[in-house]
């Protein structure tokens, strides 16, 4: 029991305790759906990074490295200026889908070091250019640029050349829940002395100025003097508490707190308001003169800008460092406590925040497994503090949303035909885990499923809190929907949601050492209300086969698969069927576990073995029709297109869609099954009365004196056909990872009606879904870690006898376990280095980050890897599910 161990125990909730406090503020808020209130939708023109610096925010706030409460009603994050940009360093500045050629996309360079699940320890590092940050540049290159070309990064402009830049080191430190140290440092990489202001900020949410209320109640921070232990400025904050919309009671409120800084900071105050003119034009009126641009002006553009009067909504330290010399650094340190905790002298933050970083070690090193290397440990401590940095206070009233929040300002009647207006139920006040803080700063209802598992290797409550707040009702559609993601909460992710949920209980109960049985059981109830939603409303035709829309895989095929094919006709999915295969075999093995102590959950393990069976037969025989999903002459999987006149076209793309069908594997073994007699019962006469369906989906494997029945969707047969082409490098398998497409059609294009897919292995060539996401080619975490996932089933039903000849391994016969094992090793070699160049294939060959020792330690976690190179692609910190890492390190070095 490590010191983060006994914290960890005394979590009983995400309001009180240790998670009061964390890094929940966003990486950006502008260019949110949240944040967009026009008529047209187009959030990324409404609100942009320029004006950012000037609005204050509805349903949000971001910083860089920054912290709030739980209900992010007192928000701290460090500012920084070099003395040239022509913006103060507020927030993190990225590319538009306008403005770029891959999409949106983060324009810094910035790094989740380390994090605890306490988080009573943080670290994160800022690399900040000493040039002016070409904002400029970055936008006309990348804007000129196509889509056969790649895209133009920070690093590539130059700003780094000769180490001008500053590796800014900000550490959080928590003595206890309500106080929190603070220690930003500043290094100079540089050849020469260079200027920095560090403005550390502290500021209220503003949840004051929008209902129309004309007094409305609102925070203060004001300036008390110097810190008696410190010799520098003392703020003092005190909320007002948060009431949520339609003016109900105050139902939480934070209490006073005070912020202590190092001597030489120089306080500034403003209000967190909107500057009304330069947002909305000249003529408009702020409510305050002193509006949230005030510190920009003041420091960038030297105007008076600042509220004289010591007090405000937005509060400032001004640190100014007028001469740094190269190599060396800066220090400022500041205290975040609440009014209750016991004065604390400065001068301990630094011996307070090495104890925390020496238990976070201890924390780290206790749950390593043995076997990882030194390197391997790196790389599982900061995907895990890439996850844990990636938390967000999700605030979001769809309803108020969509009315608009003042009855005199409604929102414009075309919202109501844009998106979103059936989620008017959906009222988020939660912490949610994010795929990437910056690029996708709001949940995603199939990347937060893959999250909670590396997140049970280390809060398993937090883990199952996450999934369960996706099936509670303020989230859960009442007709059985999940709710996809802010774009558009009704697109259909794909049915993951069961699998986390079962392969997280079952790792809190191997950890933990006893079953959390309560979860599995809400969970399943409300599972099958979202199963009952997919059968009614993605099988349309009740012949259980399945359209499911795009699920997740935005470009994989020649069309946008959200919208509704054209002229009537009909695309029938593998994956989508697939998945619902899936689906109904996480629901059996729930059901089957609940029925240990309840045997009414018998009749639903029944139940669910039948639907799977209906769903596998379907992808088989396709309702007695005459043609299927499996192609015999392929071996493989294809996607059919059915036309009114009931003619149909195969599809033939090989890639992760028919892949998918794979992913339904489960196993019953008639000893584990012994004790449900009813479900047995079933199970028997199915099997004897509907030998016609269950022949080819069930397959009985007697091995070592025991029975199993396998479900899978294919037989032993067809998963060798698939396998030998997964395994075969001019097709699907790369060095680093399963390819999302098949090589073969960089050759061959798969061909319909003008539009092709093509072998593409970085990033997309066409504008699919805002054309940030490619599933032509590269490499994805999720989609293979459910891969290795099954073969560890097959490998266990079917023993060492059966497997496949590999390609890629000069025709040697490799076993169903041996072929997981080798997926997982080539995942994780994307992070590890070449033992001869020193560099990961994550990063993409360059240098700096081979042999540079202030780069060479910093891991960034992509959302995908290029299918031939293994270069990241993407989003840059999207260690939501790429941190699955972290999991199979876990997993294949424990033994």
């Amino acid at each position: 029991m490590t010191p983060e161990h006994r914290r960890l125990a005394e979590i009983q909730d995400d309001i009180g305790l240790w998670r009061r406090w964390g890094p929940y503020l966003s990486d950006r808020a502008w260019g949110t759906v949240r944040e967009d209130y026009s008529a047209d939708g187009s959030a990324w023109d409404y609100l942009t990074h320029d004006q950012a610096v000037s609005k204050a925010y509805r349903w949000g706030e971001d910083g860089i490295a920054g912290l709030c409460d739980r209900y992010q009603l007192l928000c701290f994050a460090p500012a920084f200026w070099n003395g040239r940009d022509r913006i103060l360093k507020e927030r993190f500045f990225g590319l538009t889908p306008n403005q770029a050629n891959h999409g949106e996309d983060v324009k810094e360079l910035y790094f989740y070091v380390d994090n605890i699940p306490s988080h009573a320890y943080m670290k994160f590092v800022y690399k900040y250019p000493q040039a002016s940050f070409p904002y400029e540049r970055l936008i006309e290159e990348n804007r000129r640029r196509g889509l056969e070309d790649s895209e133009f990064e920070l690093i590539d402009t130059g700003v780094f050349d000769q180490n001008r830049y500053f590796d800014i080191v900000v550490e959080y430190a928590k003595v206890g829940p309500d106080e929190i140290l603070v220690r930003i440092e500043a290094f100079n990489r540089g050849p020469d002395t260079a200027p920095l202001h560090i403005i550390p900020q502290l500021w209220f949410r503003n949840t004051w100025a929008w209902d129309g209320s004309p007094t409305p109640s609102t925070p203060r921070i004001r300036l008390v003097g110097n810190a008696p232990n410190s010799d520098g400025p003392r703020l003092i904050a005190e909320d007002c508490g948060l009431a949520p919309p339609r003016n109900m009671p105050v139902v939480y409120r934070l209490g006073r707190y005070r912020l202590d800084g190092s001597p030489g900071g120089v306080p500034l105050f403003t209000d967190n308001e909107t500057n009304a003119e330069r947002v909305f034009g000249p003529g408009n009126q702020s409510r305050s003169p002193f509006t949230k641009d005030a510190f920009h002006q003041s420091i960038v553009e030297g105007k008076p800008a600042t509220r004289p009067e010591p007090f405000g909504t937005k509060a400032a330290l001004h640190y100014k460092f007028d001469a740094i010399p190269p190599g060396q650094s800066v220090v400022v340190r500041l205290s975040l406590t609440s009014v209750s905790e016991p004065e604390r002298s400065l001068a301990d933050v630094d011996a307070i925040v090495a104890d925390r970083r020496a238990e976070a070690d201890a924390y780290h090193a206790a749950i390593a497994p043995k076997g990882a290397t030194a390197e391997e440990q790196i790389i599982q401590r900061q995907a895990l503090a890439g996850l844990l940095w990636t938390k967000q206070s999700y605030l979001y009233d769809v309803d108020v949303w969509l009315d608009g929040d003042n009855p005199a300002w409604p929102s414009p009647p075309e919202r109501k035909l844009i998106r979103n207006v059936h989620w008017r139920h959906l009222n988020s006040m939660r912490v949610l885990s994010v795929p990437d803080a910056w690029e996708y700063p709001w949940f995603a209802t199939w990347d937060l499923a893959f999250h909670c598992v590396p997140l049970a290797l280390v809060d398993a409550k937090f883990a199952k809190d996450q999934l369960w707040t996706l099936l509670f009702e303020q989230f859960q559609h009442p007709n059985g929907q999940l709710p996809a993601y802010e774009w558009e909460f009704s697109d259909a992710n794909p049915p993951v949601h069961p699998w986390a949920v079962w392969r997280v209980y079952n790792m809190d109960r191997i950890r933990a050492g006893q079953a959390d049985r309560p979860f599995l059981e809400r969970c399943f109830h409300k599972l099958l209300i979202n199963f009952a939603w997919w059968i009614n409303k993605v099988d349309r035709e009740g012949n259980n086969l399945f359209e499911g829309g795009f699920l997740g895989l935005d470009n994989i095929t020649v069309f946008d698969r959200s919208v509704r094919c054209p002229q009537g006709s009909v695309l029938e999915q593998s994956d989508a069927t697939g998945w619902m295969g899936m689906f109904c075999l996480n629901m059996m093995r729930i059901a089957l576990e609940l029925a240990r102590e309840n045997p009414a959950y018998e009749h639903l393990a029944t139940k669910f073995f039948q639907h799977y069976v209906y769903v596998a037969a379907a992808m088989k025989h396709m309702g007695n029709r005459n043609y299927a999903l499996w192609d015999d002459r392929d071996g493989f999987f294809y996607d059919v297109l059915r036309k009114p006149d009931g003619s149909f076209q195969r599809f033939r793309v090989r890639s992760l869609v028919g892949l998918i069908p794979l992913f339904a594997v489960e196993r019953l073994e008639l000893g584990w099954i012994e004790p449900f007699a009813e479900f047995r019962r079933h199970l028997d006469w199915f099997m004897a009365n509907r030998a016609d369906l269950t022949r080819e989906v069930v397959h009985t494997v007697e091995r070592d004196g025991a029975t199993t029945h396998v479900l899978t969707i294919v037989n032993l047969q067809q998963v060798e056909r698939i396998l030998e082409r997964v395994w075969d490098p001019t097709e699907f398998l790369s060095d680093h990872g399963v390819r999302s497409l098949s090589k073969a059609h960089a050759a061959h294009p798969f061909e319909f009606e003008g539009l092709s897919v093509g072998y593409e292995p970085g990033e997309s060539r066409n504008w699919i879904k805002g054309g940030n996401s490619n599933w032509r080619g590269p490499i994805w975490f999720p989609t293979s870690f459910l891969l290795i996932e099954s073969l560890r089933k097959l490998a266990k039903a079917y023993g060492p006898e059966a497997g496949i000849v590999s390609k890629a391994h000069g025709g040697r016969r490799l076993t169903f376990g041996e072929l997981a094992s080798d997926l997982a090793e080539r995942l994780i070699t994307l992070f590890t280095r070449d033992p001869t160049t020193g560099h990961r294939p994550s990063d993409g060959q360059v240098d700096r980050f081979a042999d540079d020792p202030h780069w060479r330690d910093l891991i960034l976690f992509y959302e995908y890897f290029h299918g031939d190179t293994g270069a990241g692609l993407g989003a840059s910190h999207q260690t939501g599910w790429t941190a699955l890492v972290a999991s199979l390190i876990d997993e294949w070095r424990t033994h």
